[in-house]
């Protein structure tokens, strides 16, 4: 039986597990994901770069701040990119478009993230998806699962 089930509420007192009567709560971003680059060298220059970019502190923005990043050994030219505890989708898409940049990527790549909570709380779970034109060098969409959902309910969406 859960703590919400076996406990009865007061009237006029919060409900057992509101988030008024629980610890505070520690919030997350993950994703894993694949970059392919073409061959291993282009992946080796991709580690230089992820490496160097994370070390200077002069840097607007640090990967090693926002994901971990790998080459995968099955197959070397793809980059693994991931979160070990909470990562920063805006810093993946830098390093992405930095990466099509050095390395003249082309075509489309995306991934997906999913926000999550240590505790029950409103608004605290979701999501949502990027994808990057690398030719063109730029985020041509994304989508934010709680942006889709407010919407969808309130009716400003015409495709649900």
């Amino acid at each position: 039986m859960s703590l919400c089930s076996s406990v009865r509420a007061v009237p006029g007192s919060s409900p057992p597990c509101s988030p008024e009567k629980t610890t505070m709560a520690d919030y997350f971003t993950h994703f894993s994901c694949l970059l392919d680059v073409g061959t291993a060298e282009n992946a080796r220059i991709a580690l230089d770069l992820y490496n160097s970019l994370s070390e200077d502190t002069e840097q607007d923005f640090r990967p090693s701040d926002g994901f971990n990043l790998a080459i995968d050994p099955s197959s070397p030219t793809q980059l693994w990119i991931y979160d070990d505890c909470s990562g920063d989708p805006e810093i993946v898409i830098q390093f992405v478009l930095n990466c099509a940049e050095r390395l003249d990527l082309k075509g489309l790549w995306g991934f997906e993230y999913a926000n999550t909570c240590s505790k029950a709380r409103v608004d605290a779970f979701g999501g949502g998806a990027h994808i990057i034109d690398l030719g063109a060098r730029q985020s041509i969409g994304w989508i934010s699962t709680n942006e889709w959902l407010t919407e969808a309910l309130s009716g400003d969406l015409a495709d649900v």
